[in-house]
C-alpha cells in the first residue's frame, strides 16, 4: 500500500525550491522508478512528491560544440541512447545508457536519477565520470556545481542537503581523437545490475581515466591508478601490469549478485578489455 501523500508540481524552479524547503519528507519525482518502488515496499515514508518534470531547465538536452553536452533531470535515459551527438562523442556514455534495464524502463528512467539513486552498481555514474561531469544543484542557498567524483557519499548516500535538488549535469567538452568504452558484468543475459561495471577513456591528449561501478560503497573515479597508468605510457605491458593493479584500487562486498572475489577478478578482466579496445582503434 502506497503512503498517503501531497502531490505538488510547480511552475518554476524557485517553487520547487522553496516547496522542499518548508515541507519535511519530501521526494522528487523526475522519472519514478526509484521512487515508485520505494513507495509500494514501504521503504520510505513520503509526505510530499514534487514533480520536476515540467520545469524547463530539467529538461534540457543540449550539445554546444567547444563547451559541451547538458542533460536536465527530467531527461530520460533512451534520449541518450537515441543521440547521435552521444554516441559519437560520449561513446562509453552511451553504451553504459543502452545497457541500462529494459527499452521500458528507459523510457521513464532519467539520467540524473541514475546518479542521485546513488546505488553502488548504477551503470551510468562510471562513463560520467570518464567525463568529468559536473552536477548542478539548486537549494535554497541559491545554485552550486560539484563534480560527480565528490557527489557520492556512501551508498543510496549524495551531497544533496534539504531543499536540495539537481537540476542536471554538465559533460566538458570531449574533444577530436576522444575515445572510450563501458563494459559490464551481470548475473544474468537482460535486465539486471552490474556486477562490476567499467568505463575508461583515452582522451585527445592520450591521457586515460576509469571510472568503475560495484566495487565500493559507491562509484568510483580512479585518480590514482591513472596517474600511474599515465606515468607508465598505455602500452600492452602497462594494461597486463594495471590489470592487476585495480585489484589494490577497489573494495567489493560479497552480497546476492557476487562474491568479493569475483567482482576483484572481473574488475581485473573488465578494464583489461577495455583498454586494450581503445588502444586497438589507435591501429
Amino acid at each position: 500500500m502506497l503512503s498517503r501523500f501531497q502531490y505538488f508540481k510547480p511552475h518554476n524552479l524557485n517553487e520547487a525550491v522553496q516547496y522542499l524547503d518548508k515541507e519535511a519528507n519530501s521526494f522528487v519525482l523526475a522519472g519514478g522508478t526509484d521512487l515508485m518502488i520505494l513507495l509500494r515496499r514501504n521503504v520510505i515514508n513520503a509526505e510530499h512528491i514534487v514533480d520536476i518534470k515540467a520545469l524547463p531547465e530539467t529538461g534540457v538536452f543540449e550539445y554546444t560544440e567547444g563547451t559541451g553536452l547538458k542533460i536536465g533531470a527530467a531527461v530520460v535515459v533512451n534520449r541518450v541512447v537515441d543521440s547521435e551527438v552521444v554516441n559519437s562523442r560520449y561513446r562509453a556514455l552511451h553504451q553504459a545508457a543502452a545497457s541500462l534495464a529494459s527499452f521500458q524502463l528507459r523510457n521513464r528512467a532519467t539520467v540524473v536519477g541514475n546518479i542521485c539513486n546513488a546505488s553502488p552498481g548504477a551503470d551510468l555514474p562510471p562513463a560520467l565520470l570518464v567525463y568529468d561531469a559536473v552536477v548542478n544543484i539548486a537549494g535554497p542557498q541559491g545554485t552550486r556545481q560539484v563534480p560527480l567524483h565528490q557527489f557520492f557519499t556512501g551508498v543510496k548516500r549524495t551531497v544533496l542537503q534539504h531543499g536540495e535538488l539537481v537540476v542536471s549535469v554538465e559533460l566538458p567538452e570531449s574533444g577530436e581523437g576522444d575515445k572510450s568504452i563501458y563494459l559490464r558484468q551481470a548475473r544474468l543475459r537482460g535486465h539486471d545490475l552490474a556486477t562490476v561495471g567499467v568505463a575508461a577513456r583515452v582522451k585527445p591528449d592520450g591521457k586515460v581515466a576509469i571510472g568503475i561501478a560495484a566495487v565500493a560503497p559507491t562509484p568510483l573515479r580512479l585518480f590514482a591508478l591513472e596517474d600511474q597508468i599515465n606515468a607508465r605510457g598505455l602500452s600492452q605491458e602497462t594494461i597486463e601490469w594495471a590489470a592487476e593493479e585495480v585489484k589494490e584500487h577497489i573494495h567489493p562486498i560479497t552480497d546476492v549478485r557476487s562474491s568479493a572475489a569475483y567482482r576483484l577478478q572481473m574488475a581485473s578482466v573488465l578494464l583489461k578489455r577495455c583498454l586494450l579496445a581503445l588502444i586497438a582503434k589507435e591501429d
